[in-house]
């Protein structure tokens, strides 16, 4: 009964040796999973190009700061809906169409010019009268009339500065409506979005994102890497099967005594 004993707390012992054997191998092989886990955090954001990327998206944060501030969405919104949409219902009258039919009575007032020239000289003579004396009496009986007559040269002038202004902008005037319509958009985004752009901004800064990947990734390459190679020394498969001899031989001695 006491070899029985002896011989079964051998075989434990053996058993108990294989298993911590065992155990040390399933251990190294999940500190190469560590390792190779601990890699790919390094390299991934590199092979993604996440530094130049964050780096940008900080950038594009940073540069929209100004324009995404609250009282400058405000004002924007002020710009577009309570200036620059009522200037798109004034838009259409400055057609060619219009200005083709301005400087027609422009025309007019030239040669309504013409005939107020003439028109002296002719009353002077039918009246028996100096063409000064005529003027004078133009004046004291139709004086609206005689202002608008003598206004008539700076009218024209002041006509064709501004019919030429418009002449000039047409094109510009007639791409107003599509304008306003593609800016819409971005008017309302700024308005709706600010908050969530807050938001974004309130985050740490991009370019740290990287180190996000990279520091976990030391630690675990530098875990594998101590306990694969400064931890618990590694059994050679010559050890292996020294012990298990070992073991054997044990076990027949107590079996033959």
């Amino acid at each position: 009964m006491a070899r029985f004993i002896s011989i079964t707390h051998d075989l434990s012992n053996g058993c108990d040796e294989r298993g911590q054997q065992g155990a040390g191998m399933m251990i190294r092989r999940m500190m190469w999973v560590v390792l190779v886990v601990g890699l790919a955090l390094i390299a991934a954001p590199f092979a993604m190009g996440l530094p130049d990327k964050a780096a940008g998206g900080q950038d594009m944060i940073d540069a929209f700061e100004p324009i995404m501030d609250e009282e400058n969405v405000n004002t924007t919104v002020d710009y577009y809906y309570n200036v620059f949409v009522p200037l798109g219902e004034v838009a259409p009258a400055m057609s060619q169409e219009n200005i083709d039919r301005f400087n027609g009575y422009l025309a007019g007032f030239g040669a309504l010019g013409v005939d107020a020239d003439n028109m002296v000289p002719l009353l002077a003579g039918a009246m028996n009268m100096p063409e000064s004396d005529v003027q004078a009496l133009m004046g004291a009986q139709f004086p609206a009339m005689s202002q608008t007559l003598e206004g008539l040269p700076q009218m024209e002038e002041d006509f064709n500065g501004l019919l030429g202004l418009m002449g000039a902008n047409v094109v510009i005037f007639e791409r107003v409506p599509a304008g306003l319509a593609h800016y819409e958009p971005l008017v309302t985004t700024m308005e709706a979005e600010r908050e969530n752009y807050d938001k974004v901004a309130s985050l740490p800064d991009f370019r740290l994102f990287t180190w996000f990947f990279v520091i976990p990734g030391l630690i675990l390459v530098a875990a594998a890497v101590t306990g694969l190679f400064f931890g618990t020394p590694k059994v050679t498969e010559e050890e292996k099967v020294t012990e298990e001899e070992k073991v054997t031989e044990e076990q027949r001695v107590q079996l033959a005594s």
